[in-house]
């Protein structure tokens, strides 16, 4: 047996945020329920499929961009950060979301996106148009290197150079990702107003908080210098990854920028209803943490995705979990995302059986958790044909498309599964195994994903050590991940099985009983005193003794 460190956050707190005891779920508007029969995802679909989200008993939406938008990047690209677009439906209709959604029980975050708008955003229009407008130092405009090309070697995260130049004006502009988004210049204080203005905007609207998308880009080094190559660069891998992206990313002084945004937030709060920022980072552990902010004052929960990345056994996962508990700053949250709309399905990384005992782990850790929409039934991804392929990523970059991971949501095993009307095409194909891997199928399976989600959602709210206690782990491989969660009075060992194999493992001395197994087949109540067993890609929650 593995023993681990403990986190000193064991006590019976009163003063929990409701972020910090919630379960997010990301919904990509695009693919979640069509209302108009257009063959897209809007949002009159969406709060019409609501009850499926309080049902579950998951505690806030993430929404993906609704604003006005070219398309170019299904919605990141945005031309209004102050509307909706008409093929979501409109403020009415968003009103009318928020609404429902908050009469459920359920929080509404929006994706917030600073770093950069569509080149058809009427700033950027206005910015490029003239060299001496007064938008012009909006977007980042440079002359050429000396001896002529992009000013500097940084890369486009899509492929391709990240300058593009405009003949018009004889300047390049940066983006750090298609060329029909340019980025913003937020070391201009109109850029930051206008930007923060925004926030205001939604949250006067009555959304609860925001997820950050593209945080780390949000600055670029002051000197404009060079990246350097990147030593581990192989051929085949993305052009982005040829250089290490220290000067165009997480620059030092993008903290007093989340420190403003996170001022607007704070003060918006209302009956002491915390309002939330999530950050989208991708960044090593050690420079991750950095963004809780100095004395908390940053973003509440850095988005954690390395467990999207960890390879997926027993020592790894639990060695992850080790190294981002002993990082995390006084007072900071932890979090964890298994999924979403950039990353392959869990179930397609690692087998049904094992999108299981990932389910168990993502739900029983300590922090807080976002689910990704669809996972509660184990969709994978969806095989596209080239010429289906809607993705500019993917376009781009042939073999690294999004679309996949992208699909509709599998309501019945009805046309379209439920998602769009009999004889309307969806934006992208629905699985093939949607007539079995669907919501209204696994609604009444007492053994299916969904009901096995279900029940660790309800799990997690009638105990207060999955919800809010500390974390020991007990067991680290190579085959088993263990570990307590606990309050004053309440232990509960979650025990994981990464492999096809029974497996067997000693408790010096700790004795329960089984509350719920990924199995889900009757070993509820078992009695367990000094051995663990567990079969193959199984996990337990087990309600241990003092």
């Amino acid at each position: 047996m593995t023993t681990g460190r403990t986190t000193t956050q064991t006590s019976q707190r009163s003063d929990y945020r409701w972020w910090q005891r919630g379960v997010f779920y990301q919904v990509y508007p695009r693919s979640f329920a069509d209302g108009d029969g257009d063959g897209v995802g809007d949002l009159r679909g969406l709060t019409a499929r609501l009850d499926h989200l309080a049902w579950l008993g998951v505690d806030a939406i993430w929404l993906s961009p609704i604003y006005p938008s070219p398309m170019r990047d299904f919605g990141y690209d945005i031309t209004d950060h102050t509307d909706v677009d008409r093929l979501f439906g409109s403020l009415a209709d968003l009103d009318r979301f928020v609404a429902e959604a908050h009469r459920l029980g359920l929080r509404v975050l929006l994706d917030y996106v600073p770093n950069h708008t569509s080149d058809q955003h009427p700033w950027f229009i206005e910015s490029r148009a003239d060299r001496r407008g007064p938008r012009r130092d909006w977007y980042l405009w440079r002359d050429p290197a000396p001896h002529g090309g992009p000013p500097t070697n940084w890369r486009s995260v899509f492929g391709g150079p990240a300058w593009t130049a405009d003949p018009d004006t004889g300047q390049y502009y940066y983006h750090t990702y298609l060329p029909e988004q340019p980025d913003l210049n937020w070391r201009n204080p109109q850029v930051r107003e206008a930007m923060l203005d925004v926030l205001r905007l939604w949250l006067d609207r009555g959304v609860d908080g925001f997820r950050i998308d593209a945080l780390r880009h949000l600055l670029k080094d002051a000197r404009w210098r060079d990246n350097p190559a990147n030593p581990a660069y192989r051929p085949g891998m993305p052009s982005y990854d040829a250089h290490l992206p220290v000067h165009s990313a997480d620059v030092d002084d993008v903290h007093g920028l989340i420190a403003a945004i996170r001022r607007v937030l704070d003060s918006h709060g209302g009956c002491g209803e915390e309002r939330l920022l999530i950050g989208e980072l991708y960044l090593p552990m050690d420079r991750l943490v950095r963004y809780y902010g100095q004395d908390g004052r940053g973003l509440q929960l850095p988005s954690n995705m390395h467990l999207i990345a960890t390879a997926w056994h027993a020592g790894a996962i639990a060695g992850l979990v080790e190294r981002y508990e002993a990082a995390l700053p006084a007072g900071g949250w932890p979090n964890w995302v298994l999924g979403n709309h950039d990353r392959s399905r869990i179930a397609s990384r690692v087998g049904d059986a094992q999108a299981r005992v990932a389910a168990m782990l993502l739900l029983t850790l300590r922090g807080t958790p976002t689910m990704y929409y669809g996972d509660e039934i184990g969709m994978h991804d969806v095989a596209v044909p080239p010429a289906l392929v809607r993705d500019p990523y993917g376009l781009r970059v042939p073999g690294y498309g999004r679309d996949p991971q992208r699909s509709p949501l599998q309501w019945h095993a009805g046309p379209n599964a439920g998602f769009c009307p009999p004889g309307t095409r969806p934006w992208v194909p629905i699985a093939a195994d949607a007539v079995r891997v669907n919501i209204a199928a696994q609604r009444h399976d007492p053994r299916s994903m969904l009901s096995l989600h279900r029940r660790l959602l309800a799990l997690r709210r009638t105990n207060q050590a999955l919800a809010v206690g500390g974390y020991r782990t007990v067991i680290a491989g190579p085959a088993n991940f263990a570990y307590l969660r606990e309050v004053p009075g309440e232990r509960l060992l979650v025990a994981l099985n990464f492999t096809d194999q029974p497996t067997s493992h000693n408790l010096d001395g700790l004795a329960g009983h089984v509350l719920l197994t990924t199995h889900l087949d009757g070993r509820d109540g078992e009695h367990i005193a000094g051995e663990l067993r567990l079969r193959p890609d199984e996990g337990a929650v087990i309600a241990v003794g003092d």
